[in-house]
């Protein structure tokens, strides 16, 4: 999991609405600027749109909208994590990113029902960090299974066209 630090996970930390999440690294494959996002006529409110990443097309989520919450604005702060989870490659548009950070797996604590406005069936766990809480998103329930089919396939159909 976290460079053979068995008792250790390793975040990238980011804010969402003035909360401070993480997600684990191993699904992270970059973090990049917001920008040059093309709408999807008719995707779900939650999709942003796509963008083009050396040549691939990425399915970007507003991940604030995706977990119940107001939209994301896009300012020069804006992220794009990039995650690959159960072999689909998405985008997270996120306000902020700010480290990574190791944790040990002790300190994190099962969520409880809500947390921030967002579902536990989102969550991982939480974990207070000195004086912060840093709420641990699970990235396979963020997609789920269906929704991960119809992002590939959907940039899958845009990369087809791109290449005709």
């Amino acid at each position: 999991m976290a460079d053979g630090h068995e008792g250790e996970l390793q975040l990238v930390v980011f804010r969402l609405k003035e909360q401070t999440y993480g997600v684990d690294i191993g699904h992270v494959m970059e973090i990049i600027r917001a920008a040059d996002i093309t709408a999807i006529p008719g995707a779900p409110s939650f999709v942003e749109g796509v963008i083009n990443l050396r040549g691939r097309v990425i399915p970007v989520i507003d991940l604030a909208r995706r977990l119940g919450l107001a939209p994301t604005a896009v300012a020069d702060h804006t992220r794009i994590v990039i995650v690959e989870v159960g072999g689909a490659t998405a985008g997270m548009m996120v306000d902020g990113v700010s480290e990574v950070l190791r944790l040990s797996r002790e300190s994190i604590q099962p969520p409880p029902a809500m947390v921030a406005g967002v579902s536990a069936a989102y969550l991982q766990g939480i974990a207070l960090v000195g004086e912060r809480l840093i709420i641990l998103l699970d990235t396979t329930r963020v997609f789920r299974r269906e929704e991960k089919e119809a992002l590939q396939e959907l940039a899958g159909q845009l990369e087809n066209k791109a290449a005709s």
